[in-house]
């Protein structure tokens, strides 16, 4: 038990070394041995857990992912209604995609050339994003609060919609401004455009 905790330590301290170095010197210019000194451990044993800095690089794209799928669902459990539920999804979501752009931003030439490794863990966070706004869709329509015809159809708009706006948004608008975004968002959702009589 002792040796799985210590593994999970010494990969953790490695991730984390490499996060700051990536964010600060880019993926390119960060080594296995600045890793390896930064992280307190030889480099032998970053190579043990890590058989490239690719690999270490996806490794933090998926913590982060996982990451971020945490505080959505923390967020969405707390609030009480459909509609909540939606907000607590949007505002969260773009929120944190804010708060992980600045980290990004700093390696964006590094992720135009890796983007098939972010693009395999965007893959996987799609899953998880059309499943959870599904579910919240299907609370929704069980409550009677939702009128929607095909669950999975509307998921997917919703989250390619949102897909679309995150990188202005996180480039250019504040976290209040952001927030006060997805409120007029969710009331175009809730209340539609057209003038009902």
């Amino acid at each position: 038990m002792a040796a799985i905790i210590s593994k999970k330590n010494k990969v953790s301290k490695i991730v984390s070394a490499a996060q700051k170095l990536f964010a600060k010197d880019g993926l390119s210019k960060t080594t296995m041995e600045d890793i390896a000194k930064h992280s307190g451990m030889g480099t032998a044993s970053i190579y043990y857990y890590f058989k490239s800095k690719d690999e270490l690089f996806e490794s933090i794209i998926e913590k982060e992912g996982r990451s971020l799928q945490l505080t959505i669902i923390e967020a969405v459990s707390i609030a009480n209604s459909p509609q909540e539920k939606v907000k607590a999804f949007f505002t969260t979501r773009m929120v944190e995609i804010k708060k992980l752009s600045n980290y990004y931003r700093a390696l964006h030439d590094e992720y135009k050339r890796n983007f098939s490794i972010v693009e395999r863990a965007r893959l996987t966070y799609d899953v998880f994003e059309i499943t959870m706004l599904s579910n919240i869709l299907q609370e929704g329509i069980d409550m009677g609060e939702f009128v929607v015809t095909d669950v999975t159809l509307t998921a997917e708009t919703i989250i390619a919609s949102l897909k679309g706006l995150e990188e202005k948004w996180s480039r250019n608008l504040s976290i209040e401004d952001i927030n006060h975004s997805i409120n007029h968002l969710i009331r175009i959702l809730f209340n539609g455009i057209e003038l009902r009589v």
